[in-house]
């Protein structure tokens, strides 16, 4: 296993659905084999495979309970299924049987694997496993060639003894195979040998030598945007207010604390850099005065003068060798489009994600995000789903306009 393979997996939430072959035994080694890479693994075992191996195996393996109704009367609103798939940053079904690809073909929703299957918006790698002959049929190959078309990812199989006694096609991948094949999955590559700027996390504007005005952002948003430039392929600069993160191994990390310091950092970095992602919350204002000794409580009320923070997307945009490409971020808690597009003109942006903030399932400190990318002409919406991957959908949307803006 490659270093790469590692760092590709590294934090990453894998749904992992069995189906009932009986090659099921080998999702226990799959579980092992992912989370000895830094995966999350949760899985969905059909009623075929709890004929193979005990949910309980895999439940005392990944450390969570296996699921296997498509209506959970434990999960939010019932509907489990819908939250399994919000989830997941990669739903891997191994093994794939004839079966299970065959009703993936169709878009069956009979059952939770295959309607987490349609409901997700992660992307999605089947591991077949099936006798050599039902793998060889005109249905199992055209059906695969369906889900193919879809981007479905297929992982194998590969040739060897089967339990049958046959010799052919239609083994099972092994585990540590399967594991390099969702790392690969992870790297698209369309940002390959690009420069990349992006900002993070709050500010602090201090007040005093214990106190600072700050907002709620958590930088997780940035921070997976990060990961998802380069899993792309791209040389990340992240400048970075103070969160609770780690930065992601591969990006250059800058440390700043207040506007001011970000914004000398962002004209440093993003002067002619290919794509500039502004997704920190940069204050707005900051004390006029900061005091010298703590201030001391004076009665009922206090007055604070507080004088306006450059801003730091303008200023990016207005440098002699601006991005080629430059985002910005709008949390808004009322008139969502009017605001946001009121911020793509006055800061000359090619584009800006805006998201309600009002919102306590998404945004500030959640592990989802919902948004709607603007531009000149257009708004792109992206559904409910979690940070990570919605990282990812946008990382892959901002490459396409990285590439028109480079185009002769």
């Amino acid at each position: 296993m490659t270093a790469a393979t590692a760092l590709a997996l590294n934090n990453k939430q894998i749904l992992l659905g069995v189906s009932g072959g009986i090659a099921a035994y080998k999702s226990a080694e799959i579980v092992r084999r992912l989370q000895e890479l830094g995966a999350s693994v949760r899985v969905i075992m059909t009623d075929g495979a709890c004929e193979f191996i005990t949910p309980l195996t895999l439940q005392a393996l990944s450390g969570h309970p296996v699921h296997r109704q498509l209506l959970d009367e434990q999960a939010e609103a019932g509907m489990g299924h819908i939250e399994l798939a919000r989830w997941a940053d990669l739903l891997l079904i191994a093994p794939a049987t004839a079966d299970l690809i065959a009703e993936l073909a169709q878009g069956s929703a009979a059952n939770l694997l295959t309607a987490v299957a349609l409901a997700t918006p992660a992307r999605i790698a089947v591991a077949p496993a099936m006798n050599q002959q039902m793998w060889a049929h005109p249905a199992s190959q055209q059906n695969i060639d369906m889900l193919a078309a879809r981007g479905v990812a297929v992982l194998g199989p590969e040739a060897g003894i089967q339990a049958c006694g046959d010799v052919g096609l239609g083994r099972l991948l092994a585990p540590e195979a399967i594991a390099d094949g969702c790392a690969a999955l992870f790297a698209s590559g369309a940002l390959q040998g690009r420069r990349v700027v992006i900002t993070a996390g709050p500010t602090r504007e201090p007040l005093d030598p214990v106190r600072y005005i700050s907002n709620h952002s958590s930088g997780k948003m940035g921070y997976a945007l990060t990961t998802a430039a380069l899993e792309a392929g791209a040389s990340v600069t992240l400048i970075s207010g103070p969160v609770n993160l780690t930065a992601p191994a591969g990006a250059q990390l800058v440390a700043v604390d207040s506007a001011a310091q970000m914004h000398d950092a962002a004209l440093e970095h993003g002067a002619g850099c290919e794509l500039f992602i502004a997704a920190a919350a940069v204050a707005d204002y900051r004390p006029l005065l900061c005091a010298e000794q703590k201030i001391k409580k004076q009665g009922e009320l206090i007055t604070l003068e507080l004088t306006k923070n450059p801003d730091i997307v303008a200023a990016v945009t207005a440098l002699a060798t601006p991005p080629a490409v430059t985002i910005g971020f709008a949390a808004e808690t009322e008139q969502l489009e009017q605001h946001a597009r009121a911020k793509l003109v006055a800061k000359r942006l090619t584009a800006i994600v805006a998201n309600n903030v009002a919102r306590s399932d998404i945004g500030f400190n959640s592990d989802d995000n919902e948004v709607t990318l603007y531009s000149a002409d257009s708004a792109t919406r992206f559904d409910k789903r979690g940070k990570s991957q919605l990282a990812r959908d946008l990382i892959a949307r901002f490459a396409e306009l990285v590439e028109t803006a480079s185009a002769p």
